[in-house]
């Protein structure tokens, strides 16, 4: 949908020209400065960088005062973190059981890291704002992204604050949504380059899961719109015409740039993203250059 003409009459006043301001964090948050390191904002409510701290000799209050800027801020990014595969993995691990994924490729020995290796020959290229393992019964609690090797340009990516985009839902929209429950689904991503068999055996494992359209933060106990475009397939209870057309509009919400923060990569770097509060876009305007990215996901919780 682009323009009033082409709303569904249903919610056709929850459109408008521009995003509100939205918070950074709930009313509640307690806004303490950061005396540990130097934390360098991305946007005004989502994204910053770390200066000044050593991820493989954390102790754990300054392990504490990372995990909050990440609450707050939703995405931290570290240049030249200086982690190899085994402190990358033990990073994760602070923050809880690491996960397996069932789809995607794991990097030689390393079966809780995803590697994301892309050159001339490897098209596919992921290109759809989504929150990791949005279709698992306990999605991801957060991600950590390392750059092996990066384009000599190109290849960033963002990340959308679904936190800012639930604020700034116009109330008719937040009250019309308040309850609703969706599906998330991998079949008709993974699942497209399965045999019919393979998808069939796959399913006992891994059901179609439903969630909350709006989420609640399990930390910060802020709500946000927990649905996407690549994983949610319906929601629950509408007639397939309506629900079709009010789950795109919720899933464009992740469009607007107000919402969104970027990171060029460099070699080294390091990004950690809570999937309960956000989504993220690979761009995939690096073809034939070579990037290889490796990845950690931690376990998470059930939605509510």
């Amino acid at each position: 949908m682009t323009d009033t003409a082409e709303a569904p009459a249903s919610f056709r006043s929850g459109l408008r020209f521009g995003p509100q301001v939205a918070a950074r964090v709930p009313d509640s948050w307690a806004d303490e400065p950061y005396t540990r390191f130097e934390v360098i904002p991305k946007s005004p409510t989502i994204g910053a960088e770390i200066v000044g701290v050593d991820l493989t000799a954390l102790d754990d209050e300054t392990f504490a005062d990372i995990h909050r800027a990440l609450l707050e801020w939703k995405v931290l990014f570290f240049r030249d973190a200086g982690l190899d595969p085994e402190s990358h993995a033990a990073l994760g691990a602070r923050w809880g059981e690491l996960e397996f994924h069932p789809f995607l490729t794991n990097a030689p020995d390393r079966p809780t890291a995803v590697r994301f290796e892309k050159n001339d020959a490897v098209g596919g290229y992921e290109n759809v704002w989504h929150s990791d393992v949005s279709w698992r019964a306990v999605p991801s609690l957060g991600s950590l992204l390392r750059a092996v090797e990066v384009p000599a340009a190109g290849g960033d990516t963002l990340w959308a604050d679904m936190g800012a985009a639930y604020d700034c839902l116009p109330d008719d929209v937040k009250q019309r949504i308040d309850g609703m429950q969706a599906v998330h689904d991998w079949i008709d991503t993974f699942g497209a380059l399965m045999t019919e068999e393979q998808r069939e055996a796959t399913r006992r494992d891994f059901p179609p899961s439903v969630h909350p359209v709006v989420r609640t933060h399990p930390e910060t106990g802020r709500k946000t719109l927990y649905v996407n475009a690549i994983f949610t397939t319906e929601l629950v209870g509408l007639d397939p015409a309506e629900g079709d057309a009010l789950l795109e509009y919720l899933c464009r919400q992740a469009d607007y740039p107000e919402y969104q923060c970027r990171w060029s990569w460099t070699r080294g770097d390091l990004a950690i993203w809570d999937n309960r509060a956000t989504q993220h876009y690979a761009t995939s305007d690096y073809h034939p250059q070579r990037r290889v990215m490796e990845r950690i996901t931690v376990i998470g919780d059930h939605p509510f």
